[in-house]
């Protein structure tokens, strides 16, 4: 069973493309074509399910025409209509750092430079040009900064992110 942490996601099925279940994808990351993996993961009905590619072709820079095994008809396709595609995290470590996008990081943990717990990223406020990352600190919602020069050092094993914070953060949210 797939579960929620081993996944990102990258994009969505738009709809059905044509009559031999071509599938139109809109993705925000690129990261199927960059690593060997042959799968994607759909959450169907609930349940994060794999589905082997057969074919892919870019149609854009942010668009790519699929098929997958097993789907060859447009009734078929159409069933895939607006469901979210994620990928499998373990293939990140092929990919350099710099090729992820922000919503991988969900879910990963952020400690202080001294090992400290700060908390779990929950969500990624990417509405301004300072990014910040929606962290659950006990039992509250802080906001970290999302900069380069804060991060230390990023785990993609352990799902850890080490940051000097600003000075005097934590404290703006005590009780």
């Amino acid at each position: 069973m797939i579960r929620e942490e081993e996944v990102y996601q990258i994009g969505s099925f738009v709809k059905p493309h044509g009559f031999h279940g071509e599938l139109l994808f809109s993705f925000t990351n690129d990261i199927f074509d960059r690593v060997d993996c042959d799968y994607i993961v759909c959450r169907i009905d609930g349940i994060l399910v794999p589905f082997f590619i057969k074919e892919y072709r870019f149609k854009s820079d942010t668009t790519a025409l699929f098929t997958l095994k097993g789907i060859d008809t447009d009734e078929k396709a159409s069933f895939f209509t607006d469901t979210p595609v994620f990928f499998p995290k373990k293939y990140i470590d092929e990919c350099d750092d710099n090729e992820v996008t922000l919503e991988y990081f969900k879910g990963f943990t952020i400690e202080d430079k001294s090992g400290n717990v700060v908390g779990t990223i929950q969500n990624i406020d990417d509405s301004t040009a300072n990014i910040l990352f929606g962290v659950e600190h006990k039992g509250k919602e802080i906001l970290v900064p999302a900069q380069e020069d804060l991060i230390e050092e990023v785990n993609h094993n352990t799902r850890t992110i080490t940051m000097s914070l600003p000075k005097g953060l934590l404290e703006l949210f005590k009780d």
